[in-house]
């Protein structure tokens, strides 16, 4: 097949530095050919309009269910410092983060909510910050002294959740007069 499109297409190219010699062998070792004839073959097949049958709502529950997910080597103690920074974040940005230096234009407080309360708080409190051109805000997300287990359930969920979200930048623990490791200093992309 590919013998006989160079040779069909020769006369529309330009001369080639083969030698009538070369060009003989060459002609006598293909012999006679003849282009194919091939019309089941479409080049240019249209794609298809809809995605083929996975949808959205069909991939829900298996998003859900990553997004509820703990892994044991995550869990965060009460004390421990979160601390969450994007490719791209310069390390001076970063710093100022984590020293309280960036102005707080809004804060959001989860103690007392349950976890589905507490992700649907902070996911309608992130839409706004984003509507409005924040930059930092802070979270308190407490210590988990007043959890069943003493554990820190809404903080290593949060955690969780702002590392999945792309207008988070970056977060970390706020100093110890807002809240210490009960709380954080949130980046948010710019708009």
């Amino acid at each position: 097949m590919l013998v006989a499109s160079c040779a069909m297409k020769k006369s529309s190219k330009k001369p080639s530095n083969i030698s009538e010699e070369d060009s003989a062998i060459f002609r006598a070792a293909v012999g006679n050919i003849k282009p194919l004839q091939q019309d089941s073959i479409v080049i240019n097949k249209p794609k298809p309009s809809v995605p083929p049958a996975r949808h959205e709502k069909d991939e829900r529950p298996q998003m859900q269910a990553l997004i509820d997910s703990e892994y044991d080597e995550n869990l965060l103690e009460r004390g421990d410092e979160l601390l969450f920074s994007r490719p791209g974040v310069q390390k001076a940005t970063f710093r100022k983060l984590r020293r309280g230096q960036f102005t707080i234009e809004d804060e959001l407080d989860l103690h007392g909510l349950t976890v589905e309360m507490a992700r649907t708080v902070l996911s309608d409190f992130l839409v706004d910050c984003h509507m409005q051109s924040l930059r930092c805000v802070q979270i308190i997300h407490g210590k988990g002294i007043g959890s069943e287990k003493k554990q820190p359930i809404i903080k290593n969920k949060v955690n969780n959740w702002l590392r999945q979200r792309d207008d988070v930048m970056a977060f970390c623990s706020a100093q110890q007069r807002d809240g210490g490791t009960g709380a954080i200093y949130l980046l948010l992309k710019r708009n």
